[in-house]
């Protein structure tokens, strides 16, 4: 395991153990001795804070770079794909679940050190390989292990890619930037009362879209999920503000398909993506439809 970064120690008058308070993402999580927080990544041992899934890889595969979803960084190359365990948001329609909501003990990984896995990227170029994408599940729960791989690939003039869903502080957003080259981030709603039926808020996912577009290169990902976030007000709204950054950043409206706690739920009808995405490209010059 490998200490955190950004955690703060407590000392409790009734209580004979060190608390830590995590200030990696806006959760902010108290975890007491041998706790973990949130995202089930961050392990409070002895008072230390651990990012415990350093290294541990549950999933590793070269994919074409428009499966990020990326379709204006490097299209026509691949990129080596990689993912842990754990996830700071608790989303019932969660698409990988197996991996999304587990824990360490739940999964078999294999630990991959950062020289192992640029080493890894190295030796897929001649197979179009631009670098390392950190996807599957959330990669910046596992801050540090991105955080060393990112600068060991600009080292070797290797690209480096996030598949996040942006709930992140600002002040490790910014550490982390300059060795980011491109993002996919999930906007996943435009509604406060959804992302706290996920866990979450969704002022600082906008933050980081804010912050990473001038930075990076930024696609983002909305979901839409039948009597969730498909109404026409909301796409409109939604693909307006992102205009209000840059019109040119695209948007990618994807199909839902049952999963995890939401197998009951009916798909997306084909005809709401193509109605959202005809919305979105009143406000927006690149719009793509997903998983049809």
């Amino acid at each position: 395991m490998k200490e955190a970064h950004y955690y703060k120690n407590y000392k409790t008058q009734d209580d004979e153990n060190d608390i830590v308070q995590c200030e990696l993402c806006p959760h902010f999580c108290l975890i007491h001795e041998g706790k973990r927080g949130i995202c089930h990544a961050r392990l409070n041992e002895k008072g230390v804070l651990y990012a415990e899934s350093f290294g541990q890889i549950t999933s590793i595969a070269l994919d074409p770079i428009e499966k990020k979803p990326l379709m204006l960084f490097n299209p026509g190359h691949f990129i080596l794909s990689v993912g842990s365990y754990g996830c700071n948001f608790k989303c019932s329609f969660c698409q990988n679940h197996s991996i999304s909501m587990a824990g360490k003990d739940d999964q078999r990984t294999s630990f991959i050190s950062p020289d192992e896995l640029i080493s890894k990227a190295i030796d897929m170029i001649p197979n179009w390989n631009i670098g390392v994408a950190f996807t599957y599940n959330e990669p910046l729960i596992s801050y540090e292990y991105v955080s060393e791989c990112s600068k060991l690939a600009h080292q070797k003039k290797l690209k480096t890619v996030l598949v996040t869903n942006g709930f992140i502080n600002e002040k490790p957003l910014l550490e982390l930037l300059p060795f980011i080259d491109a993002m996919n981030i999930d906007l996943k709603s435009f509604s406060p009362s959804f992302y706290k039926k996920i866990g979450g808020l969704i002022e600082p996912v906008k933050r980081t879209i804010e912050i990473s577009a001038k930075a990076c290169h930024v696609e983002i990902t909305t979901l839409i999920i039948p009597g969730e976030n498909d109404s026409p007000d909301e796409m409109d709204a939604l693909s307006s503000w992102i205009a209000s950054i840059d019109s040119n950043i695209p948007l990618h409206i994807s199909r839902f398909f049952p999963r995890y706690k939401m197998t009951g739920k009916p798909s997306t009808p084909e005809d709401t993506i193509y109605l959202l995405s005809e919305i979105a490209r009143k406000h927006l010059i690149h719009v793509y439809e997903g998983n049809l």
